[in-house]
């Protein structure tokens, strides 16, 4: 089952050629992670009740289209892999009616007092589980 959010490109957002910077694109993916993960348990009071977090590990970004000012940027968000202490989200991002970016990351259950990667909890994994989707065929590629 995907997750659907939606964000307003700002202002400040736009870079010297007019459209919307490549750190903006990566920041609204950021945003579309923390609704997963709060969609999932790992939401602000699991954070302050157990010192664990998710810590994004690897991301492979494609920027298909520019996106102009004052833009709705649509983020479909699914996770694709959910087992032991890794996390794997797919987001697609669309703005006026067409795929404009992807992300894909590997994140990794960290307990902040240890430092470590660990297990995600039986009623994380329980959650992240029942969202699993197959994987979408831009995932798994290189930068060539």
């Amino acid at each position: 089952m995907s997750t659907h959010t939606q964000y307003r490109v700002r202002p400040e957002w736009i870079d010297y050629n007019g459209h919307l910077s490549e750190g903006y694109y990566v920041l609204v993916f950021g945003f579309a992670t923390d609704a997963v993960l709060d969609e999932i348990g790992v939401d602000a009071p699991y954070r302050s009740s157990t010192g664990c977090s998710v810590y994004t590990v690897e991301a492979h970004v494609r920027y298909l289209r520019e996106v102009g000012p004052d833009s709705t940027l649509d983020v479909t968000s699914r996770v694709v892999t959910a087992e032991g202490k890794k996390l794997r989200i797919c987001h697609e991002m669309s703005a006026n009616g067409g795929l404009v970016a992807t992300e894909e990351l590997l994140a990794v259950h960290v307990d902040g007092a240890s430092g470590r990667a660990t297990r995600l909890p039986e009623h994380v994994a329980r959650e992240a589980a029942a969202l699993v989707e197959p994987l979408p065929e831009y995932a798994g590629r290189s930068v060539g």
